[in-house]
């Protein structure tokens, strides 16, 4: 899998749990949402991406879009 992938993944998984937080616990869930959204817009921005750095480390393979 590579870094490009495993981002798209946990950041698709984070929306996912924080609506479904949001729904069943609290409102304030979508916080995490709109954090995880703003996150995805800076890093297709500056091309900085801390979730990125954390699968590098990882060992996934470099992609297209995170070296």
């Amino acid at each position: 899998m590579t870094i490009d992938r495993a981002v798209l993944m946990f950041a698709g998984f984070m929306v996912l749990a924080s609506l479904a937080l949001a729904y069943f616990v609290s409102p304030w869930w979508y916080l995490l949402t709109a954090f995880v959204g703003l996150n995805l817009l800076q890093a297709s921005v500056t091309g900085f991406c801390p979730a990125a750095i954390v699968f590098k480390r990882l060992g996934c393979k470099a992609g297209v879009a995170f070296k």
